[in-house]
């Protein structure tokens, strides 16, 4: 195995060869099998143990073997206990999950403090099928069937190629020794059931099984890499990015066929999962919209839009008082005393100071409002306006008002009111710049 083991980091990974590593080793076989291939290959690498203190004593042994084992062949070992228990409470997540956040939150602080390239598991073939077939019996997308990926930006996983069966010959013939991890035979897990009752039934039905998985994966995986970059290319034509909002024609998205299927493509990433509703969007009435956790999409008339979630401000009103000059919250706006009124742009607004009544407003606008336009004839609704001047919901939303009472005296960015306006009679000039 170690002359397999060396020809694969010299075709994949020959940059760990000149590089400072962080090898994760639990103390069971497949952990500490790669600390002697490490040692065996030269390596500059230290050693993480995580102790999550679920097994009692048998945890303390655990970790009491891993720093017998580095402190045997000189290498430096990193520990730390973990209270997993209340990890679990506070995000109500599974102890598998919490333990696994745990581990690599502390592994990329190791790796930050101690200047470490690279962060090396154990994983292997058997833990991919046992992930692809986890992923499969929840119908995850063909993102979920990838299985253990061999990088995943620092972390490396050189083990990968290699069965647990080919991993426990070679401790066997080398004479190294482990410690067994009593959890691996709780039948209670879901990943435990796979391993011991599923997989050897597969290999039963086909001796090869293993290998065939592997060559399945590497095709997957060239498949998934087309799919991406065909992601990228359709994303360049479709997505058109105004003022931090996405937005993708519906036109374009109804020559996209099957729509769904495109649909997960395009939006999978921004975190939506309900793919009926995302693909049922493009046909819904203008206003209707979808969020996710980190996203939402809304239908526009003759566009999708797709922007962040933001902490929600629209109840939230600004006052702005006389001695104020600059403001950086909730958008930055210079309020200056000048003695001419020049031809501005549309964040520049020049008003005559005594039409106002202090302290001024900042606002986002409401369903009612009305404006006097300045160049318009009459008064407005701000719906009306709005809709006229072909504004997106979003923009809508995200629409901030300058108010003096209750009466709009510029909607920022875009028109002033007449009745504020710079005329002859005017004293005192107040220049309002936005300058983000």
């Amino acid at each position: 195995m170690l002359t397999q083991f060396e020809a694969h980091i010299n075709k994949e990974f020959s940059f760990l060869k000149d590089a400072k590593l962080l090898l994760a080793c639990s103390g069971g076989l497949d952990s500490v099998v790669l600390f002697h291939l490490s040692k065996a290959l030269q390596f500059n690498f230290a050693v993480a143990h995580c102790n999550f203190e679920l097994r009692g004593k048998e945890s303390d042994d655990d970790a009491a073997f891993v720093k017998k084992l580095a402190d045997e062949h000189q290498i430096n070992c990193f520990q730390k206990s973990f209270n997993v228990g209340e990890v679990t409470e506070k995000a109500a997540i599974s102890t598998q999950m919490a333990a696994r956040n745990l581990r690599y939150q502390w592994f990329d602080v190791l790796k930050n403090e101690n200047g470490f390239d690279y962060i090396l598991t154990a994983h292997h073939i058997n833990d991919s099928l046992e992930t692809f077939l986890i992923n499969l019996s929840r119908g995850t997308g063909l993102s979920g069937l990838k299985g253990v990926p061999a990088q995943n930006g620092a972390v490396i996983r050189p083990l990968l190629p290699f069965s647990r069966e080919i991993i426990l010959a070679f401790a066997k013939s080398e004479q190294i020794t482990w410690r067994e991890d009593s959890s691996n035979q709780d039948s209670k897990y879901l990943r435990n059931q796979i391993r011991h009752e599923v997989v050897p039934k597969l290999k039963e039905l086909h001796p090869k099984f293993l290998d065939n998985f592997l060559s399945t994966q590497h095709k997957l995986l060239d498949s998934l890499a087309i799919l991406d970059n065909t992601k990228k290319q359709l994303r360049a034509n479709v997505f058109k990015i105004v003022d931090d909002v996405i937005r993708i024609s519906i036109a374009d998205l109804d020559k996209l066929k099957p729509l769904q299927a495109y649909m997960h493509l395009l939006f999978s990433d921004f975190g939506f999962t309900e793919w009926n509703d995302v693909t049922k969007l493009v046909k819904a009435p203008s206003g209707k919209q979808i969020s996710s956790k980190t996203h939402v999409l809304v239908k526009d008339r003759t566009y999708l839009l797709l922007s962040k979630l933001t902490v929600n401000n629209d109840a939230e009103d600004y006052m702005i008082h006389e001695v104020e000059r600059s403001l950086s919250i909730p958008l930055k706006l210079q309020i200056t005393k000048v003695n001419t009124a020049k031809k501005g742009n549309e964040n520049v607004l020049y008003i005559d100071k005594e039409t106002l009544n202090y302290p001024l407003k900042l606002r986002k606008w409401k369903n009612g409002d009305y404006f006097y336009p300045l160049g318009m004839q009459g008064k407005k609704k701000l719906s009306k306006y709005f809709k006229d001047e072909k504004i997106d919901i979003l923009s809508k939303k995200s629409q901030w008002l300058l108010c003096s009472g209750d009466e709009i005296v510029w909607v920022i960015g875009m028109r002033a009111d007449r009745r504020y306006q710079v005329t002859q009679k005017t004293k005192q000039i107040l220049k309002f710049e936005l300058t983000e």
